[in-house]
């Protein structure tokens, strides 16, 4: 399965490879042709007579890579993307392309003083232990700045449910394939852009030399609907369809492409929700703000648990933010 292949690849920022890899040969049949750019982007085009419209899914997850190695063999790490300190200890983690194991390792708390108890982890308090016995063991296995991702692996659950890491973003990596394999009117832009978690590197570049008109940004994005958040806090719930954003802490997103989206929504009867919260961004910021600036919006998938070890989603919601982009995209003439 794509979606199921895509999020057990590995690709933190910088070292998208894999997915790319993934992403092209899934492509290739239907665009007029790809590029990829100096920095990793893939750009890949379907030339139409309407208006330039980019439609933006960045590759990488959030991750770590290796800054140093200690004298017992374990490793010193450091993130890749916005990852909380709180839930790194004890997760499994695979190391470089040799996928070697590692267990994030932190004193345990019953030799922790009252003052460790009460603060918060940091990095320094935290080491990879991939069952070494020394830094010359290790440095043998593992080279300094090697990328590092959790090790979950996609599995379907529950009513409907899937659970597994890198949700954000490969769920908008699948949404956009799958739409490329539509005709459309519009003079098409799909990028798969690189560095997404470390400040839309790679979508400033892509922008840059696309221009578009439009910019669509597909994204996995913050979902917290749990007993003891309130629903106005929790910004997206599972099974209730695409999030569609009404501003971030990047970009105010463009009124009449999302009042354009709803109504392609209602018509098409196509469940969705706002987002209701402006925490984090994407890549919109770059996309709007790049050359003669885009009109932008974005259309998300919500996941709960995102930028942790494991994320959970809903088909369902997959299934429908796909149909929701095909018929805007339709909708472009």
């Amino acid at each position: 399965m794509l979606l199921e292949r895509l999020c057990n690849a590995s690709g933190p920022s910088g070292f998208e490879g894999d997915v790319r890899k993934i992403i092209i040969e899934e492509i290739e049949s239907y665009v007029t042709d790809i590029k990829i750019d100096k920095i990793g982007n893939i750009i890949a085009h379907k030339k139409g007579n309407g208006p330039k419209v980019m439609v933006d899914a960045h590759m990488d997850e959030v991750g770590f890579i290796v800054t140093g190695f200690n004298e017992d063999g374990t490793l010193r790490f450091s993130a890749l993307g916005g990852i909380n300190n709180k839930i790194i200890p004890s997760k499994v983690v695979y190391i470089g392309k040799k996928n070697i194991t590692g267990v994030i390792g932190v004193k345990p708390i019953h030799l922790q003083s009252g003052e460790e108890r009460n603060k918060n982890l940091s990095y320094g308090d935290c080491c990879i232990d991939i069952g070494s016995n020394s830094k010359e063991e290790s440095k043998a296995l593992i080279d300094l700045g090697e990328y590092i991702v959790f090790s979950t692996k996609y599995e379907e659950f529950g009513e409907g449910l899937i659970k597994g890491k890198a949700f954000d973003n490969r769920m908008g990596c699948y949404v956009l394939i799958e739409a490329l394999k539509e005709q459309f009117d519009c003079d098409l832009y799909a990028t798969f852009n690189v560095m997404e978690e470390i400040g839309e590197r790679g979508a400033f570049v892509a922008a840059y030399g696309v221009k578009p008109d439009i910019g669509i940004v597909l994204e996995g994005t913050i979902c917290a609907d749990m007993p003891n958040v309130p629903a106005h806090l929790s910004a997206t719930e599972i099974g209730k369809g695409p999030a569609i954003s009404i501003m971030d802490r990047t970009s105010i997103f463009n009124e009449d492409m999302a009042e354009d989206i709803i109504n392609i929504a209602n018509k098409e009867n196509i469940m969705y929700q706002r987002r209701r919260a402006i925490a984090g961004g994407n890549d919109a910021a770059a996309i709007h703000g790049t050359g003669g600036g885009a009109k932008i919006s974005t259309i998300s998938v919500p996941c709960r648990y995102i930028h942790s070890s494991v994320s959970v989603a809903s088909l369902k919601d997959v299934e429908s933010t796909k149909a929701l982009l095909i018929a805007y995209l339709k909708s472009l003439i």
